[in-house]
């Protein structure tokens, strides 16, 4: 492997249940806004669950054109509008590309559920009108690895091009997988990071049914509380997150403006449940413990985390104990927040959405909060940054994202200096 190729961030792109604009995703963190609302796409009468964090304001004719938008499901078509402003960001026109560039520019985006929505419709029209009605789109508007594949035919890109499916931790692993291809030398630059749009009829009754959602229909805005001790599930987002990860020299050769540099990844497994966490954080503990082996740093370096943070009352006690064994006494001297309390989780897309917020955290130095806690829970004793944002100078910022069926995976990012 080339390690001595090092990878920035050039460009990021949000579409979040708290602002459909990098600026205003992060306004709107450090605000303390809930993106939770009762749910309007569709009738949740018979529902456990009536309320989630859905996109507000999103059109997609503001991105797409319309026979394009209808030809994609809602995942894809928010991994489209998240290319697009990812290009824009990263100062990037497509058309001028050489062709070298072209064969070395890779897409390498995933969804950890996929056309959940066009498969609920398809079957819906399969029932009730027989086989010859279903669409000639279905299968390539199912499909997760469809959406790097129309960022790649849209604008041109022939480098690698896939998609990481492993539940909640998907956008994660699309960004590991990206920076080992740009260390490896396989790619000069790639759009990552993920989109999920599983805020449906199926969606909300396979999370109702495993019990894995917050039924607090009273008080939708307060339901996501990580830590605190009356938690009862997490909420449900959807939208997307883009990054361009580039090899250093190539950015820099570009002008292109450097946000953090992605200095450490890692990668386990809990080989012990199919959705519910190791209850000691063993998979978690072997993920960061890798990425700072990854990174050539020490615990130490380390100032703030963005846990998983689910508000699962397994969840968030696993990932504190983790926390506590790889840092030891540091544990306590972290900052620490869960930004899914404002936009609930984004399923396959979270990885690329909290990745922004810790770049952003390093950016500013300023940590974003965790809102909703009012009861201690004994178990959840670290400095959690709850109610209100707080200056910190951060060097390093580590991003965990776990997933149904044992994946574990964290990134590190570096404040960068010229």
């Amino acid at each position: 492997m080339s390690s001595d190729r090092r990878i920035v961030v050039t460009g990021m792109s949000i579409l979040s249940p708290i602002g459909l604009t990098v600026d205003d995703y992060w306004k709107n963190l450090l605000a303390g806004v809930s993106g939770a609302a009762p749910i309007t796409y569709f009738d949740t009468t018979n529902y456990e669950t009536k309320f989630a964090c859905e996109l507000k304001g999103f059109d997609i004719h503001n991105y797409l054109d319309k026979k394009a938008a209808r030809r994609m499901d809602p995942f894809a078509q928010y991994a489209m509008a998240c290319a697009g402003m990812v290009l824009k960001d990263a100062g990037i026109d497509t058309s001028t590309l050489s062709e070298d560039d072209r064969n070395n520019f890779g897409v390498v985006f995933g969804s950890g559920i996929g056309g959940i929505q066009t498969f609920y419709n398809q079957a819906t029209t399969l029932n009730a009108q027989g086989p010859n009605r279903v669409s000639p789109f279905f299968i390539p508007m199912l499909i997760p690895d469809i959406a790097p594949g129309q960022i790649s035919i849209q604008y041109g890109l022939r480098g690698p091009n896939h998609c990481i499916v492993s539940a909640c931790a998907t956008a994660n692993n699309n960004i590991i997988d990206s920076y080992l291809l740009i260390k490896e030398g396989m790619a000069d630059w790639i759009i990552t990071g993920g989109s999920e749009a599983s805020i449906c009829e199926m969606g909300v009754a396979g999370f109702n049914a495993n019990k894995a959602l917050s039924t607090r229909n009273d008080s939708p805005a307060t339901a996501s509380r990580p830590f605190d001790k009356t938690r009862d599930g997490f909420v449900m987002g959807e939208g997307g997150g883009a990054l361009i990860l580039e090899e250093m020299g190539h950015a820099i050769k570009r002008g292109a403006k450097i946000y953090a540099e992605l200095v450490g990844v890692g990668l386990s497994a809990d080989a012990n449940h199919i959705t519910a966490p190791e209850p000691e954080g063993k998979g978690a503990i072997l993920a960061m413990n890798r990425a700072l082996k990854s990174a050539k740093i020490n615990t130490t370096d380390i100032d703030y985390i963005n846990m998983h943070g689910t508000s699962t009352g397994l969840g968030d006690i696993a990932e504190t104990k983790s926390i506590k064994s790889v840092f030891g006494e540091h544990a306590y001297k972290l900052n620490l927040s869960s930004t899914k309390s404002m936009t609930g989780h984004l399923l396959g897309a979270a990885g690329a959405v909290e990745a922004i917020a810790s770049i952003l955290a390093a950016v500013n130095d300023t940590i974003p909060p965790t809102i909703n806690f009012e009861f201690p829970d004994e178990e959840c004793d670290l400095n959690y940054t709850f109610h209100k944002p707080q200056q910190r100078t951060v060097t390093y910022a580590l991003s965990n994202a776990f997933g149904f069926g044992g994946h574990n995976t964290s990134v590190i990012f570096k404040k960068y200096s010229e």
